[in-house]
């Protein structure tokens, strides 16, 4: 088979496990999967960023501004190897690459959370979602199987990767869209968490629509 990434031809290992066609065989050449850093280690409880502190100070700053974000869980390591696989999926709307994540995505989530949840994506604009084609955030929460309520809409077009640090403080820009998320225990899905000014600005949103618990879970964190 072909590997989804580099597209050399491999041979998966065979295993009974394959053989009964309980597992599928992973999508990626083993060379091109060891290059996906999954995040272990000291992180910070908040944010799951790489840190000796139980709390970082990004989080401590979030604290003092009284995000209603309780969590948020992410999957893998910001590496130039994930800023490439990140840049094929994203920007060059190379959709299929969604199946590289999926056992990963699947087995974090599951770690950190129960089925009772609902997924929020974070959304694109219009005009993104025409150029792109499909919305990335989306993408993710398709592999996890539960329901999503599309709660929000995006009404600032500029792109986060032109903006500075200081720039990305500030977050994005949404609206409700008036899907009832009252009572509900939300999980807001993202593909990166780099100062976690979007998930925090879009938890305050729906807190103030009446969700009970809000979390969230992105693929990466910078």
């Amino acid at each position: 088979m072909k590997c989804l990434i580099c597209h050399d031809e491999w041979v998966p290992a065979m295993s009974f496990a394959l053989l009964l066609t309980l597992r599928q065989a992973d999508v990626c050449c083993p060379r091109c999967r060891a290059r996906f850093i999954r995040l272990h280690g000291n992180r910070c409880e908040r944010c799951s960023r790489l840190s000796d502190q139980a709390i970082c100070e990004d989080c401590i700053g979030w604290e003092k501004r009284k995000t209603v974000l309780k969590q948020n869980v992410s999957v893998y390591m910001y590496n130039d190897w994930m800023k490439e696989v990140i840049n094929r999926f994203k920007f060059r709307g190379d959709y299929a690459l969604i199946e590289a994540f999926r056992h990963d995505v699947r087995r974090v989530f599951d770690e950190h959370f129960s089925s009772d949840v609902f997924l929020v994506p974070i959304p694109l604009s219009s005009s993104r979602l025409a150029e792109r084609r499909f919305n990335q955030a989306e993408a993710i929460a398709s592999l996890l199987s539960l329901p999503m309520i599309f709660a929000l809409q995006r009404i600032d077009d500029e792109k986060q990767s032109k903006k500075t640090r200081r720039e990305r403080f500030v977050g994005l820009k949404f609206c409700l869209t008036g899907e009832d998320v009252a009572g509900k225990r939300i999980v807001i899905v993202d593909d990166l968490y780099t100062t976690g000014a979007t998930v925090h600005e879009a938890a305050k949103l729906l807190y103030d629509a009446g969700a009970r618990e809000i979390y969230s879970f992105t693929l990466v964190r910078s």
